[in-house]
């Protein structure tokens, strides 16, 4: 009778070990398919209103990229993880792999082009030269022998270097991060900057002390997301971007977004 009872204990013993390996193997499955469907996103958050974050109200970063961003994914069935770094890191960080995309107001160049995969254009715009008030800065060759501002490997800092070379004396010094140009221009310590429109008005809002104009001669800049070469995510993202103009979603987030009030 014993050995009848310790055969049966140690049966059972066995079907729940094996039951539970089972249901650690299906928990273990599960939370690798939910790792699988979060994908990081690299962004520079200081370019509003693209991605920025406003500290009077959380440490979040928000902007019209960022929703964006998650409206694709959301419909090709991924959770966004957004990483902030400067934006000169954001290539070399898709290239590592730290990254699985980069949408941060970045327009496509030949440079670039070059060790990384760009989608369709989502947004265009132009670029302002902002400046204080009387500086007597109101057309490119008044920044003849002035000191020129642009973000680190921005498309404004390569426009800036063709000012530089068009205009005798002109002086360029690059920063991380667009607030610091701002101050320094606010300070008096930079003459101009070369940032976008949509950034710019932002700016021009907060600082009546501010002014611009648009940069004569340029090409739109328009504004893509980049993805490591060979992705097919690149051309998800296209679709998933077409269902949204569609649907009016991108439109409505434009006017969330870049309507300055």
């Amino acid at each position: 009778m014993k050995k009848w009872l310790f055969a049966a204990i140690a049966l059972l013993a066995v079907l729940l070990v094996g039951c539970g390996t089972k249901d650690t193997e299906k928990n273990s499955d599960a939370q690798a398919e939910n790792k699988e469907k979060v994908l990081v996103m690299g962004t520079a958050a200081d370019y509003a209103p693209f991605e920025y974050i406003d500290a009077k109200v959380s440490d979040e970063i928000i902007g019209f990229d960022i929703d964006l961003a998650k409206a694709v994914m959301k419909k090709l069935g991924y959770q966004v993880q957004v990483k902030d770094m400067e934006f000169s890191s954001l290539i070399p960080a898709l290239q590592a792999n730290k990254v699985d995309f980069v949408l941060a107001g970045m327009t496509p160049n030949e440079e670039r082009d070059k060790v990384v995969d760009f989608s369709s254009s989502y947004y265009d715009t132009k670029e302002y030269i902002l400046t204080k008030k009387g500086s007597g800065i109101e057309k490119d060759s008044d920044l003849a022998g002035k000191v020129l501002g642009s973000q680190t490997a921005s498309i404004q800092e390569k426009l800036a270097k063709t000012l530089a070379k068009k205009y005798k004396g002109v002086k360029l010094v690059s920063r991380d991060r667009i607030p610091e140009l701002v101050q320094e221009v606010k300070l008096g310590r930079i003459d101009a900057i070369i940032t976008e429109d949509i950034v710019a008005d932002n700016y021009l809002k907060d600082n009546k002390d501010l002014t611009y104009y648009v940069i004569e001669e340029q090409e739109d800049q328009s504004k893509s997301a980049a993805f490591p070469e060979g992705s097919k995510l690149t051309e998800k993202f296209d679709r998933a971007m077409e269902e949204l103009e569609k649907e009016g979603k991108v439109e409505e987030l434009k006017n969330k977004w870049f309507k300055v009030k």
